[in-house]
C-alpha cells in the first residue's frame, strides 16, 4: 500500500493523477497547510512541511517529478517509463518540467523578471526561451516521448494544462492541442473526481 500525502489545492493533484495511472492501491492523507502539514508527524516524512509526498515499502519520496519517476519505475506494468535504453527524452522532459518550466513560470507569476544581461546566470534564461522550446517540441510530437504517453506527460503536461487553464502561460496552439490530447485520460478524470470529492 502506498501512503499518499496531499492537499487537493496543491501539486498533489499531479501525483494523484500518476497514482491513478499506475492503478496500484493507495491511501490518501489530506493535510491542511497551516496545521497538519507542519505537524511533527508530517515533518518526519517531509521536513519541508509541503505536499505531496508518498511512503511506499518504507521508502519516502517527495517532490512531484521524483514521485512520478519513482512510481513509473516501481510499477513498470503501467508502461509509464520507456525501457532504460530509450529514456533520454523521458528524463529530459520530466526534468525540464521540474527545472526550467517550474522556475520560469513561478518567477514570472511572482513578478520576478531576470534582466537580459543576467539570463545566463539562471537555468531557464527567460520564460519566452522555455515556452519556445516546449512549443517546438510539442508542435512536432504528440507526447514528450514522441508517440508514447509517459510520466513526463503526467508531470510536465500538468504544468502546461495548469498554464493553459489559469493563464500562467501564454496560450499557444501547440500547448492547447497537446492538453486536449491528454486532459481526458480516464486516470486524470478519476484523479480530478477524487480531489473534488
Amino acid at each position: 500500500m502506498i501512503a499518499f500525502y496531499t492537499n487537493p489545492r496543491s501539486r498533489g493533484a499531479i501525483v494523484r493523477w500518476m497514482l491513478e495511472e499506475i492503478g496500484a492501491p493507495y491511501e490518501t492523507h489530506v493535510l491542511d497547510y497551516d496545521t497538519t502539514m507542519k505537524s511533527a508527524a508530517y515533518l518526519a516524512i517531509n521536513p519541508m512541511g509541503k505536499v505531496p509526498a508518498i511512503v511506499h515499502d518504507g521508502k519516502t519520496v517527495t517532490e512531484s517529478a521524483a514521485i512520478c519517476a519513482y512510481l513509473a519505475d516501481a510499477f513498470p506494468d503501467a508502461g509509464l517509463a520507456p525501457p532504460l535504453a530509450d529514456r533520454a527524452a523521458y528524463y529530459r522532459w520530466l526534468f525540464f518540467g521540474a527545472g526550467p518550466v517550474e522556475a520560469a513560470v513561478s518567477n514570472t507569476a511572482l513578478g520576478l523578471v531576470v534582466p537580459k544581461d543576467r539570463q545566463r546566470m539562471i537555468g531557464y534564461g527567460s520564460l519566452d526561451d522555455v515556452l519556445d522550446v516546449l512549443d517546438r517540441h510539442l508542435s512536432a510530437n504528440a507526447y514528450f516521448c514522441g508517440d508514447r504517453f509517459t510520466a513526463a506527460d503526467v508531470y510536465t503536461g500538468s504544468q502546461i494544462g495548469w498554464g493553459v487553464q489559469f493563464g500562467t502561460m501564454p496560450v499557444r496552439a501547440s500547448f492547447t492541442a497537446y492538453w486536449d490530447r491528454i486532459k481526458n485520460r480516464p486516470a486524470r478524470l478519476r484523479a480530478m473526481h477524487l480531489d473534488q470529492g
